[in-house]
């Protein structure tokens, strides 16, 4: 369920404020090849699942990359900034990939607004990430995503 506010000053009252769990996504071993094709990491251990099964993790894995990549449509269902002219990413300050996604697992996102911050013309917002894996002990991924919001 998202998080939905209206303009700059709402968002920056919910300094602070937990956004909530998105729903699982399934990252299927499809999606990790499309993401090798447009990257061009077409590493082994990713894409052939016949040899993955006697690597390290017993199955072809996602990318880390491709695990970072779906932050982007997980957070969309976290947090709704209505009443602006423009959003954009404006990078990462801090990224772990503690567990390997495995073909065929879900994952889905927790979030917490951690910052909002002033910037000419608009604001800059940190978001504490959490990707985690369904079943798993570990998540996937832990990051600070940095967005901002222009009025």
């Amino acid at each position: 369920m998202s998080v939905t506010v209206n303009g700059l000053d709402e968002l920056k009252k919910l300094a602070g404020s937990d956004l909530g769990t998105s729903d699982w996504i399934e990252v299927t071993q499809d999606r990790i090849n499309t993401f090798a094709d447009a990257t061009g990491d077409h590493q082994w251990i990713h894409v052939d699942p016949e040899r993955a099964a006697e690597g390290p993790f017993g199955a072809p894995i996602a990318h880390g990359y491709l695990t970072l990549s779906l932050f982007i449509p997980l957070f969309t269902e976290l947090l709704d900034v209505q009443g602006v002219t423009t959003k954009v990413n404006y990078g990462l300050n801090k990224v772990r990939f503690p567990s390997p996604v495995k073909a065929g697992s879900r994952i889905r996102l927790s979030g917490r607004l951690a910052e909002v911050e002033e910037v000419p013309g608009g604001v800059q917002i940190a978001v504490d990430g959490t990707i985690e894996i369904e079943g798993a002990t570990k998540p996937a991924a832990v990051l600070q995503s940095l967005s901002r919001f222009y009025a």
